[in-house]
């Protein structure tokens, strides 16, 4: 079991920025990629970016450039730098742990870009 728990939504104007935490606990050496996902209202759950244990990185093409997923050497906390906000940002975003042959979401944190 992994549980997660997300940290640091909030509201921002458009062209602020926000940093997101996940922390992992629990059996945190059976995970293998760890990612985060959006929701926005009417909309379908969507992958943001997500990070492997070798610190391999992938990203959804509308935020390349402006977020950036790193972790801490522990793989304890997955965080996800945002810049450059825009409006259309505006979602719930979820923490992702992958092990096999599980995953685990955390609660959600929302996040908020308007002026």
């Amino acid at each position: 079991q992994v549980q997660l728990v997300e940290s640091g939504g909030g509201t921002v104007q458009p062209g602020g920025s926000l940093r997101l935490s996940c922390a992992a606990s629990g059996s945190i050496f059976s995970i293998n990629t760890m990612g985060w996902y959006r929701q926005a209202p009417g909309k379908e759950r969507e992958l943001v970016g997500s990070i492997t244990r070798v610190g391999i990185t992938v990203y959804a093409d509308s935020v390349k450039g402006r977020f950036t997923i790193s972790r801490d050497n522990a793989w304890t906390t997955v965080y996800l730098q945002m810049n450059s906000l825009k409006p259309e940002d505006t979602a719930v975003y979820y923490c992702l742990a992958r092990t096999i042959p599980n995953s685990y979401w955390g609660q959600g944190t929302q996040v908020t870009v308007s002026s």
